[in-house]
C-alpha cells in the first residue's frame, strides 16, 4: 500500500513551528509596581523602615515585611510598597494599630569651648563641663569628640548618635583642623617627620604603637621663640597632636580646633554657642551614608 502523503495543513502547522522557534524570544522585564501612596518624595525625611527601626519595632528587614503585609500606616493611609519617606517627628505612623515611639527632636550645638572646660559630661572631678556651659533644656546633650582640658575651639553638642559616629569613627574620615603655637623655631625637618608620620603608643594599651601623622601641614608664621602653624588630622587620638609636637621637641602652648569636617568655627567667642545654620546641618548629613 502506498503511504499518503502530509496534508498542506500539517506541512504549513510545522513550517510556522519551525519559523517560530526561529524567532528570538522576547522575554518580558518585570517592573516593580509604581507606589500608589503619596510618600514618595526624599525630601521628607529618612526612609520609613529605618524609622521603623529605630523606633525598636523590629530589624530593617523584619520591618520591610510589615509593610509589605499591610501592618503599617502612615497618617492614616495603609503603606504596603517601598521606598516611602516620612517625617518621623511629625507624621502619625502605626503597625499592626498600635503608634510608634516617637522619636526626639534633635538638636545641634556649635560651642566655642574655653581653655579649663572639659568635654566629657561625667568629671569625677567636678570640674566645670562643656555642657555646663549650654543652657538648652529640651534635650540632653552629648559632646561629639573631645577636646582636652587644656584646648579651645569647636565642639559639636548633639543628641544624634548616628552623625556623632559618622563624624567620630575613623572608617568616615572626616578630618579635623587645629591652630597652634609651639615652642621655638619649627624646621623642614620636623615639617617632613610630622607629614610621614610618628609612632605613638595606644593610650588603652601600652604595648600597642601606632603610626600617626598629620594629613597636612602649613606654617602660618614662625620666629625664634615660636612657631604658629595649622594641621589637619584625619585621625583623632588622646593629645595626639600634644605628643606628636613633643617627639620632634616642641611643646605645645595653645592648641585650637578651628574645623571639624564641613562645619567652620565662626561668629563665636570662648564660651559662647549657637545652634547649627540650616546649611551646616545639611553638609553634615549629606556625610551620613544612611541619611
Amino acid at each position: 500500500m502506498a503511504k499518503s502523503s502530509p496534508s498542506r495543513s500539517s506541512a504549513r502547522s510545522r513550517g510556522q513551528t519551525h519559523a517560530d522557534s526561529a524567532r528570538p524570544s522576547r522575554r518580558r522585564t518585570r517592573r516593580s509596581p509604581k507606589p500608589t501612596h503619596e510618600f514618595t518624595d526624599d525630601a521628607r525625611g529618612p526612609r520609613l523602615q529605618k524609622v521603623l527601626a529605630e523606633a525598636g519595632v523590629a530589624s530593617r528587614r523584619e520591618c520591610e515585611q510589615l509593610i509589605a503585609d499591610g501592618e503599617v500606616t502612615v497618617n492614616g493611609h495603609v503603606v504596603k510598597q517601598l521606598p516611602a519617606w516620612v517625617d518621623p517627628h511629625n507624621d502619625h505612623i502605626t503597625v499592626g494599630g498600635r503608634r510608634i515611639r516617637q522619636q526626639p527632636t534633635h538638636v545641634y550645638i556649635m560651642l566655642f569651648k574655653p581653655r579649663g572646660v572639659v568635654s566629657t559630661n561625667a568629671d569625677p572631678e567636678g570640674r566645670k563641663r562643656a555642657i555646663d556651659l549650654v543652657h538648652y533644656p529640651k534635650a540632653r546633650l552629648y559632646p561629639v569628640g573631645r577636646l582636652d582640658i587644656e584646648s579651645s575651639g569647636l565642639l559639636l553638642l548633639t543628641n544624634d548618635g548616628e552623625l556623632a559616629n559618622v563624624l567620630t569613627h575613623p572608617r568616615h574620615g572626616v578630618h579635623k583642623v587645629y591652630e597652634l603655637t609651639v615652642e621655638g623655631s619649627l624646621d623642614e625637618r620636623d615639617v617632613k617627620r610630622l607629614e610621614r608620620g610618628l609612632f605613638l603608643h595606644d593610650h588603652q594599651r601600652s604595648d600597642r604603637v601606632k603610626r600617626a601623622s598629620a594629613s597636612s601641614l602649613k606654617l602660618i608664621k614662625k620666629d625664634r621663640d615660636r612657631t604658629r602653624l595649622r594641621m589637619e588630622l584625619g585621625e583623632g587620638r588622646n593629645r595626639q597632636i600634644r605628643r606628636m609636637m613633643a617627639q620632634v621637641g616642641h611643646k605645645v602652648r595653645k592648641l585650637r580646633r578651628v574645623q571639624m569636617g564641613p562645619l567652620k568655627l565662626r561668629g563665636l567667642q570662648p564660651g559662647q554657642w549657637r545652634e547649627l545654620t540650616p546649611a551646616e546641618l545639611n553638609s553634615l548629613k549629606n556625610l551620613s551614608p544612611h541619611r
